[in-house]
């Protein structure tokens, strides 16, 4: 081999080698962004793709960090953090806010350290997607509208309330799609009447599959993993539900009555009452 292959292979193993080497994140495109989230607290009231280009935070304890005050918006972070931590366990502040709206999009957010991470009040046509969630003090994602869809978010450390249920997906709203969202770590709080719950649905006709809850610990309430209260002709298929250890509480809690879901291959582990006997049983549900 002369010297300009011997050069050309050695080129060609570093570039290999290269391509192997962790890469850090690429830059998302900007080209859609209708403008910019560059301060907060914001509010958005013209249509379009509004994103994000750093990590930002307050310290504000209430209000809004951002509002969506148009129909048609849709909040792209670009993986970047909306930070709330600085206004401590007292804060009633929201993350993101619309209320009223239709066709709300919230994707790619790191939504930290506030009473609720992100709320869509109200309206239709949401879609909450590819979000992560950490240390909200009583809900992590609530999605309020009809014909919405929630999934592939990562919800985590979710409670520090001293009072009420704490909730990492709360989705409410008829032909609702809740899928592939992880939730982990939810804790009660000393309400007695209080509950800790990994995800709360309810509407006609919805579906709730492919779910991963894990680690929902009362505090003087109960834990309950998944909870139906509006479930008539909703599908709960093919989640699991797993606490490390036994715990006092309802790894699926179903209202009784007609307006009961269909349950079906389901995984369920460590809670006290798996609670598909108030299901209606579609098979191949699972617990210990």
């Amino acid at each position: 081999m002369n010297a300009q292959l011997h050069r050309l292979f050695a080129a060609a193993l570093l570039l290999a080698g290269l391509a192997c080497l962790p890469q850090s994140r690429a830059a998302e495109s900007y080209d859609n962004c209708t403008g910019f989230i560059d301060t907060l607290p914001a509010s958005i009231s013209t249509q379009g793709t509004w994103c994000l280009r750093h990590d930002l935070s307050t310290s504000m304890s209430h209000g809004n960090a951002i509002t969506i005050a148009n129909n048609n918006v849709t909040i792209d972070c670009n993986d970047f953090k909306v930070g709330g931590l600085a206004a401590g366990l007292s804060t009633t502040a929201r993350g993101i806010y619309a209320e009223n709206r239709t066709n709300i999009t919230i994707r790619n957010c790191a939504l930290r350290g506030f009473w609720v991470g992100a709320w869509t009040s109200g309206g239709a046509g949401h879609l909450i997607e590819d979000n992560r969630v950490d240390s909200s003090i009583a809900v992590g994602l609530w999605v309020d509208g009809d014909n919405s869809i929630v999934r592939r978010n990562r919800v985590a450390d979710i409670g520090g309330n001293t009072a009420g249920d704490i909730t990492g997906i709360i989705a409410q709203g008829d032909q609702t799609v809740v899928a592939d969202n992880v939730v982990t770590g939810v804790t009660g709080t000393p309400d007695p009447e209080g509950s800790a719950e990994g995800i709360s649905f309810s509407g006609y006709a919805g579906l709730v599959r492919g779910n991963y809850i894990s680690s929902i610990l009362p505090g003087t309430g109960v834990a309950v993993g998944m909870k139906s209260i509006i479930g008539y002709m909703t599908i709960v298929e093919q989640n699991v539900i797993l606490n490390p250890s036994a715990t006092a509480g309802r790894g699926i809690d179903v209202s009784a009555g007609s307006s009961r879901p269909v349950c079906l291959n389901n995984r369920v582990r460590n809670f006290t009452v798996s609670a598909y006997d108030t299901c209606i049983d579609g098979g191949g549900n699972f617990s210990n």
